[in-house]
């Protein structure tokens, strides 16, 4: 077949969806069964955040991620681990009284959002690259330049491969001067999230124009919410660059048929094929994004 497609399996995310579906992964073990399953499907990389196992909400608990990789780490699957570094960052104000925070806020430094990144030394982690209004109401994401570079700096000593998550045009300037200043070693990995209140619209004229923005060499991924999730993988084939999909960003199968990670991994495993090209093995992942064995 064509070129080495690398496939992403995003499991769970940190948004309010545990009670819209009944198989969006909330324990360790429940992760982790994701996680196998949808290696087992054909995924190249899972990527894991971690929830509170009462309550279900997003966690940053240390131990919750590393009970979460060891699991797959004792299975028959060896696909590359993309650990959030993302939470720690949210702000919600009282618009009345802009420097209360209210409840939901869970704000810490950009060093602070890395112990579980210490500790496990997965092969990539994630990097927010800009702050965003997200969604209605109050809540702020904060990911301030500073902020970027002292924790891209700290993850580039760590032997981790970051992924710099894109949600603006922004956004994807400041990464480039990340780049540029050395904090990231090359090549370069870079997800486009589209569709994400409010970010960047799902508009593929916006990704055409993001994709030109990109450094030479760089490679990257596309991501839509929602029922746009196949069509901007299909997209994200065809422009030269790799598919994401998995129940953070889309509960559907289809109209009204809810999905599990593995089927919707099932399902770009067939789009990526019927494209012409092929899905990358997690050891052909690792070559194509020069990950090295630290994290392993």
């Amino acid at each position: 077949m064509g070129r080495k497609v690398i496939l992403t399996a995003a499991l769970t995310g940190a948004g309010d969806t545990t009670g819209k579906s009944e198989h969006v992964p909330v324990t360790p073990e429940q992760i982790a069964n994701d996680a196998i399953a949808a290696a087992r499907a054909g995924a190249s990389v899972v990527h894991i955040h971690v929830r509170d196992v009462v309550t279900g909400r997003p966690s940053r608990d240390t131990d919750l991620y590393r009970e979460t990789v060891e699991l797959i780490a004792a299975s028959d699957v060896d696909p590359v681990i993309n650990l959030t570094a993302g939470m720690g960052g949210d702000l919600v104000i009282d618009p009345s009284e802009p420097t209360r925070q209210l409840p939901g806020t869970d704000l810490v430094s950009g060093l602070d959002r890395l112990p579980h990144v210490e500790e496990l030394r997965p092969e990539i982690c994630t990097i927010d690259c800009g702050s965003l209004n997200f969604g209605e109401g109050s809540s702020i994401y904060v990911s301030t330049p500073d902020m970027m570079r002292e924790g891209a700096a700290r993850i580039r000593e760590l032997g981790v491969k970051p992924e710099l998550e894109i949600f603006d045009t922004g956004n994807l300037w400041f990464a480039n001067i990340l780049v540029e200043e050395g904090l990231v070693d090359p090549p370069p990995l870079y997800q486009l999230c589209m569709g994400i209140p409010y970010g960047a619209p799902a508009d593929a004229g916006l990704l055409t124009a993001e994709v030109n923005m990109l450094p030479e060499g760089a490679q990257w991924t596309s991501f839509a919410i929602g029922r746009n999730q196949f069509k901007w993988a299909a997209l994200s084939v065809t422009m030269g660059g790799h598919v994401r999909v998995g129940l953070e960003d889309n509960l559907y199968l289809s109209k009204g048929v809810m999905a599990t990670n593995a089927q919707l991994v099932e399902k770009a495993v067939d789009l990526i094929d019927g494209l012409g090209e092929s899905v990358a093995t997690p050891d052909e992942a690792r070559e194509i994004l020069g990950l090295g064995k630290a994290g392993r």
